[in-house]
């Protein structure tokens, strides 16, 4: 059995906060974050294709990129990445295209847990509530338990 994901979406705030255990050192996971081509293997919900179309994970790096589901329909996301620390911490804002006017600003840590483990935690903040809401009852925690769950292959194989 792999590592749950807790997703916690406090009430009266605009946050939702998601934490996940990795049995795998630290550098393994961040460069799964980082390198475009690990990304398209385990980022988004399974039986979901990932075409990338730009993806820099570094400070000032921009990202695009689409999912498309078994029967066809796409889903893009973009964003920017404002700050990256190798093996620590960003800073990125997240863009679902079809909703064009909500941005959410994610800051991602990785911490090394020692004896080979470590733990990503993000933070995301909306600009509202309600989008806070329909992003935390999109399916979001499904899809997040799904690509963790094959991020542990990829981390196990490095």
């Amino acid at each position: 059995m792999s590592n749950p994901v807790t997703v916690t979406v406090p009430e009266g705030a605009p946050f939702i906060f998601i934490t996940r255990e990795f049995d795998a050192p630290v550098e393994a996971v961040f460069r799964a974050h980082k390198e475009p081509e690990l990304i398209k293997q385990w980022l988004g919900p399974n039986g979901y294709d990932m075409q990338i179309e730009r993806y820099d994970f570094t400070t000032g790096g921009r990202y695009r990129y689409v999912h498309v589901n078994p029967a066809g329909a796409r889903f893009v996301f973009n964003g920017v990445f404002h700050v990256v620390r190798e093996n620590e911490f960003a800073i990125q804002t997240f863009e679902y295209e079809e909703f064009p006017d909500v941005v959410s600003i994610e800051a991602i840590t990785f911490t090394d847990l020692g004896d080979g483990r470590s733990r990503v935690s993000i933070h995301s903040t909306y600009p509202s509530i309600e989008t806070r809401n329909g992003m935390a009852q999109s399916g979001m925690e499904k899809g997040l338990s799904e690509g963790y769950e094959r991020l542990d292959i990829i981390v196990k194989k490095d």
